[in-house]
């Protein structure tokens, strides 16, 4: 009998308890970066583009991920930012819209849609030394 009153009274602690719980919800466009002045923001790095096992589907702003448009990831710009991409290797530039996160392979700084890595003459070899500058 004992050990039936210790189960209840657990239970109702635990009830009681799960009232005081706070939920803490990402946003993916808030991080530690978001007080930056993004309209100034120039970066640096490596490019590469999606792998076709991407097409069609659902980027991180909920947008479908198509090869054929100009978007790109970016780790923390906000969604919709546009950014002009410029490949440092030969000078082409283009302006790409941030649709997703990413890229999660070190030293990356950007991820691209295959039509933008053709633009900017890098498809055949997979990777750029590219500049970000944010547009609006």
């Amino acid at each position: 009998m004992q050990t039936r009153s210790f189960k209840f009274v657990y239970v109702l602690l635990v009830f009681s308890l799960s009232g005081c719980v706070s939920v803490v919800h990402f946003n993916q466009n808030s991080k530690s970066n978001e007080n930056k002045n993004i309209q100034n923001y120039t970066e640096e790095g490596f490019a590469s583009y999606y792998s076709d096992a991407f097409e069609g589907k659902e980027t991180a702003s909920g947008e479908i991920f198509t090869q054929t448009e100009l978007t790109a990831a970016h780790r923390w710009l906000p969604f919709g930012t546009i950014v002009k991409v410029t490949n440092l290797e030969n000078g082409k530039s283009i302006l790409v819209k941030i649709n997703d996160r990413g890229p999660f392979v070190p030293n990356r700084i950007i991820d691209l849609s295959k039509m933008a890595s053709q633009k900017l003459g890098f498809y055949n070899k997979g990777i750029a030394k590219v500049r970000i500058e944010v547009v609006e």
